[in-house]
């Protein structure tokens, strides 16, 4: 633990890059947020394919986005469905939070809130907002595994949160 001082690097509009003592971090700017859907719709999941310029590749995600960068105080859920339509056309009945977790806590300060959502309906073809050129994929619950291992492949960068999915199979080796 280190009882420095927070110093503000540099700061753009969605992420902002700290140093504590020796720590340099990455966070969200503004007190954005992050929200991660577990999307499941009888026994398919939804899963989604975008290009992300930081990897300089394709990526196989589960759909998520910003909360509170449109309108302060947003809350999760809502910003959750808003995105889960956006990225993948389907509308949620229901949307449960299931618990805050940290993808990379020790170089990002960013916290994402998991939610499970439930009850879809299909209202577009989804794809994201101009220029994100998002492909949805709706992958039976049992042939997870397989849709992964073929998308990693076919050279696609695997989200580490697709492990929650993928946890079971892969510790039994």
């Amino acid at each position: 633990m280190t009882d420095a001082p927070v110093e503000t690097m540099w700061e753009g509009r969605y992420i902002v890059v700290r140093r504590s003592g020796p720590w340099e971090y990455v966070g969200r700017a503004r007190g954005i947020g992050a929200a991660v859907i577990v999307a499941i719709d009888d026994g398919h999941v939804l899963l989604v394919e975008q290009y992300r310029v930081p990897l300089q590749a394709r990526c196989l995600e589960l759909p998520a986005g910003l909360v509170g960068d449109e309108s302060e105080g947003e809350p999760v859920e809502v910003a959750a469905a808003r995105e889960l339509e956006e990225e993948t056309g389907y509308r949620p009945q229901h949307v449960e939070a299931l618990g805050r977790f940290a993808s990379s806590p020790g170089m990002v300060s960013e916290t994402f809130m998991l939610v499970r959502a439930t009850g879809l309906v299909r209202v577009s073809n989804g794809g994201g907002v101009a220029g994100e050129d998002i492909v949805v994929h709706r992958v039976p619950l049992g042939e997870i595994a397989a849709f992964v291992e073929d998308a990693r492949a076919a050279g696609m960068v695997i989200d580490v949160k697709l492990l929650l999915l993928l946890g079971g199979g892969m510790l039994a080796g």
